[in-house]
């Protein structure tokens, strides 16, 4: 099905450009969500009438985009979550996780616009990038950890997942073998066995 495009969108183009496109997709997302109309004479002309419209909005749209984005770009978050000592955490951190942890920030944010390939499974800084607008990109840093304390230690660099970093240096000394025997002491069975 070809569409005219009524904003700018990524992978597929800009606006006032006409494009052909999987029905499916026109139909499902881009006719009822406004991003475009059916290629036809009729909306060629009524698209071209409101043309100076659609770019105001865009405009405006993509100046309040680029005012989030200066007070977003760059910030770091902390998520908690529970994990093993290797790190893998138990469940993961997804797309939702994420908008949520945003809008408890103050930011409006929906988790279309985050743009994660797979959900984060283990501890540590993670990039994640977020689409404000088809034209404003920002990227946040989330600090996955067990607690507060360790989301402050990986955030000056440490790397925690190993138990000796989790717990301190000294976690094995009591697992130590001379611990649990005396390597001095002489076996008490030998004696009547030679």
């Amino acid at each position: 099905m070809e569409v005219i495009l009524l904003e700018r969108i990524s992978r597929l183009g800009q606006m006032g450009e006409t494009v052909k496109v999987k029905d499916g997709f026109a139909r499902n997302f881009l006719l009822p969500q406004g991003k475009a109309l059916r290629a036809n004479e009729a909306n060629k002309k009524k698209f071209e009438g409101q043309r100076a419209q659609l770019e105001a909005r865009n405009l405006e749209r993509k100046s309040e985009a680029s005012k989030i984005a200066e007070t977003l770009d760059g910030k770091s978050f902390i998520v908690v979550r529970s994990a093993g000592e290797t790190g893998q955490l138990y469940g993961s951190v997804s797309t939702r996780d994420i908008a949520e942890l945003l809008t408890a920030e103050g930011f409006t944010i929906s988790r279309n616009q985050i743009e994660l390939n797979q959900p984060i499974k283990t501890i540590g800084l993670s990039n994640v990038a977020i689409a404000l607008h088809p034209e404003v990109e920002v990227t946040v840093t989330l600090n996955v950890a067990r607690s507060s304390d360790e989301a402050e230690r990986q955030a000056k660099g440490e790397t925690l997942t190993t138990a000796e970093a989790i717990y301190g240096e000294d976690i094995n000394d009591n697992a130590r073998p001379e611990n649990f025997f005396d390597p001095n002491a002489e076996f008490e069975g030998s004696e009547e066995n030679a």
